[in-house]
């Protein structure tokens, strides 16, 4: 067994893993819900796609420009080394594997299957539903772990493919929106004007959160990327540009097509009627069968992702057992024990997933949101990086070296206000106008907390060793 990642991935599996893993589910998952909370009003979602879009592209940039300086095992944990430290590097790398790349990757396994139960008309909360995520899941880290360069080749494929629904909704949904004046009744039309602008706007711009993530992991690649100091800026930023332009004409194509009370309606059959409505039934169906294979291949991105996150702890020789985790399969290249470890914690996330949020909730208090919550952590946790970024990095210039990190620390901080008002402070304000209490920051900064502190329990049985 070798420790070392070979370089097997181009700029065009870079670009396709940064807008693959991105553009998938989220589009369609979370338009609805942005609709719905705005109250239906549509130059307000857009205004959250813009600003969620410009948080994304502004770190995107941040991370381009630390990865032309620095390459080691797993991009963004290998700025944090560089910038802050082995022991904030190995806190961002525990928080990744254990909290971040699976609890994406398992909401990601439901959502998948999801689209594929509404297509055959199932309930998406049924034991059908459940049983084809876990079977979603396993298939993907086995494609990953025992054929990575096949992964890599579905990856670009599925990026082709799911842009085709995107254009084409974006294209004949605006046109057919303005010959039919469907565009501008849903401009000029609030479906409930009883939402306030600012708390829909912030709980709008967090739905964009998870619509938008993904990026970072093509960051996770950095070791079997080739020229990687060159080609992972590159991907960052057009692929988060070709993010934004897409996601903004797609909701403005997608207003043209259908009513914004229908979509609000609809709920997981909101993308489907829409899709129906503006290509017929049949001709919307076949390209709903895209948006699956769409969200397949957001999937499949963060796997790729997720199958790394142990290694690139065990690689800094820390976490539980890296003399098993950093090693690589020399037959596949990839760091197999890494990927089966990442597979099982993802397992645990989709049960936890199912019994928090698809149910009447299995965990009390502790029932939180972890499609968005985890992902707001990640802006937190960017900020230090920014900061010192900003006094460390010598020679970038004044662009490139305060106003790029200023703003994406901005961006960071603007993310985790929005989360506080859209996960804490209206459903506290909520349960307590029903007699309950509720407050799911609180709760799942505690177990953010207990996952946190079990790494530090392995941070210092490592050096208890030496």
């Amino acid at each position: 067994m070798s420790n070392q990642l070979s370089k097997k991935y181009g700029l065009t599996t870079a670009i396709c893993t940064v807008v693959g893993t991105v553009i998938g589910s989220g589009v369609f998952f979370k338009a609805e819900k942005i609709l719905t909370e705005t109250g239906g009003n549509l130059p307000i979602g857009i205004l959250a796609w813009i600003l969620g879009g410009l948080i994304m592209v502004s770190c995107a940039y941040a991370f381009a420009i630390l990865a032309t300086r620095h390459e080691k095992v797993s991009g963004i944990v290998d700025f944090a080394e560089a910038l802050l430290g082995e022991k904030y590097a190995y806190f961002m790398g525990w928080f990744l594997a254990i909290f971040y790349y699976p609890t994406l990757t398992s909401v990601l396994a439901w959502v998948s299957s999801r689209y594929i139960c509404v297509l055959i008309g199932w309930d998406i909360t049924g034991p059908q539903c459940m049983t084809i995520s876990g079977v979603l899941l396993i298939s993907v880290f086995v494609l990953n772990t025992l054929a990575p360069r096949l992964a890599g080749k579905f990856q670009v494929s599925a990026t082709f493919i799911k842009l085709i629904p995107l254009f084409l909704m974006a294209i004949v949904g605006t046109i057919k929106g303005l010959s039919n004046g469907m565009l501008i009744e849903n401009f000029t039309t609030v479906v409930n004007p009883d939402v306030p602008v600012s708390s829909g706007l912030f709980k709008a711009v967090v739905a964009t959160a998870f619509a938008y993530e993904g990026w970072i992991t093509a960051t996770s690649i950095n070791a079997e990327l080739k020229d990687a100091k060159k080609n992972l800026p590159k991907a960052l930023v057009m692929g988060t540009l070709i993010i934004v332009a897409v996601y903004i004409t797609y909701y403005i194509g997608l207003a043209g097509g259908i009513e914004n009370a229908v979509i609000m309606q609809g709920g997981e059959q909101g993308a489907k009627i829409a899709f129906s409505s503006v290509f017929s039934n049949f001709a919307g169906t076949l390209l709903f069968v895209f948006v699956v294979v769409s969200c397949l291949g957001t999937l499949n991105g963060l796997t790729l992702g997720c199958s790394r996150g142990f290694h690139a702890v065990a690689a800094r020789n820390a976490g539980p057992k890296p003399e098993v985790l950093k090693e690589v399969d020399p037959a596949t290249g990839m760091p197999s024990n890494s990927a089966l470890l990442g597979l099982m914690v993802s397992s645990l996330w989709l049960l936890f997933f199912y019994g928090s949020q698809l149910d009447t909730p299995w965990f009390g208090f502790f029932s939180f949101d972890s499609s968005e919550l985890p992902i707001i952590t990640t802006y937190a946790m960017y900020i230090p990086i920014f900061v010192s970024m900003m006094f460390k990095e010598k020679g970038l210039g004044v662009v490139k070296g305060k106003i790029a990190p200023i703003l994406a620390i901005l961006g960071s901080i603007f993310m985790i206000i929005a989360a506080a008002f859209a996960h804490g402070v209206y459903p506290y304000q909520a349960a307590k106008a029903n007699g309950e209490f509720s407050l799911p920051v609180l709760f799942y900064l505690i177990t953010y907390a207990l996952i946190m502190i079990s790494g530090a329990f392995f941070m210092r049985k490592k050096k208890s060793k030496k």
